[in-house]
């Protein structure tokens, strides 16, 4: 099918792309830099440079790439723009959906996230609501979430992937990443806080069978959810870094996902274990 990749650059897109074009589907690829697009046309994609907060722009590129699905990955993670990252999930999400709705486009996969959860007990589950009353800061990050998923599920046919914490090639937990240079430094406490990771290329894959998933929210987590006193000893280990600090407590919504749905849908991650997935990535 046609398919248009928004953030097709990212750390996502560089996994996803290749996968998409391997399939047989034909893509284009936005990207915000000039210098990405010769990277995506070398891929076998086309390559559209566009600012996604020009609503204009949005508009002719997905006129121009007439795609069936839209594949929403963008995001300012890498340059640790908080506030443009929200202003893209408000923003830019509703760019992408009023662009699609009048080009005719069903289908919406859309990149969200796993820890705005309201606090509970346990890892959580899709059905579970999301913490709309959560206090600021953790309040800005929740509505960003809620508005790209309240706009996103305006489509005929829209596929939330809930992602865990990335890690991998282009990832704030890459070797040569921002959460490795904070444990090195030690900056970063190891908490009671459970996370959810996934690796970049299983969340890419998750991106690609999602074309054929059922409308709703999946989280996209691996098989362990683990506290930091257990996942950041291991990572700071692994990096040749001091110990962390322990800290006891957790901050609100630390709990975790789970990923029981996705596994239903045929998901199969190469790293069910952040273990294995950390001493394949850092080791």
């Amino acid at each position: 099918m046609k398919i248009a990749v928004a953030g097709a650059s990212g750390a996502i897109g560089k996994s996803l792309i290749p996968l998409l074009v391997a399939a047989g589907h034909e893509v284009t690829g936005f990207t915000r830099h000039a210098a990405n697009a010769a990277w995506l046309e070398a891929q076998g994609a086309k390559a559209a440079v566009l600012d996604i907060f020009d609503r204009e722009a949005v508009f002719a590129a997905i006129r121009e790439a007439e795609p069936e699905t839209i594949i929403h990955q963008l995001t300012s993670l890498g340059e640790r723009d908080f506030a443009s990252n929200s202003r893209i999930r408000m923003v830019g999400t509703r760019h992408l959906v009023d662009a699609a709705s009048a080009a005719g486009v069903r289908r919406m996969i859309a990149q969200s996230i796993s820890w705005a959860y309201a606090p509970g007990e346990g890892p959580a589950y899709e059905e579970e609501a999301l913490d709309l009353n959560a206090p600021a800061p953790r309040s800005g990050m929740i509505q960003g979430v809620h508005a790209l998923e309240t706009a996103a599920l305006e489509m005929p046919e829209a596929v939330l992937l809930r992602y865990g914490l990335f890690y991998g090639p282009g990832t704030w937990y890459a070797k040569d990443g921002f959460m490795a240079d904070e444990v090195r430094r030690g900056a970063l406490p190891a908490t009671d806080g459970v996370a959810s990771f996934v690796h970049v290329d299983d969340a890419a894959w998750a991106a690609l069978l999602a074309l054929d998933w059922p409308s709703g929210a999946v989280n996209v987590v691996d098989d362990r959810p683990s506290p930091g006193g257990e996942w950041l000893s291991h990572y700071a280990a692994l990096l040749g870094a001091p110990a962390p600090e322990r800290v006891p407590g957790s901050a609100r919504g630390e709990r975790g996902a789970s990923n029981a749905k996705a596994r239903r849908l045929g998901w199969q991650p190469r790293f069910a274990d952040w273990r294995d997935g950390f001493a394949a990535t850092l080791g």
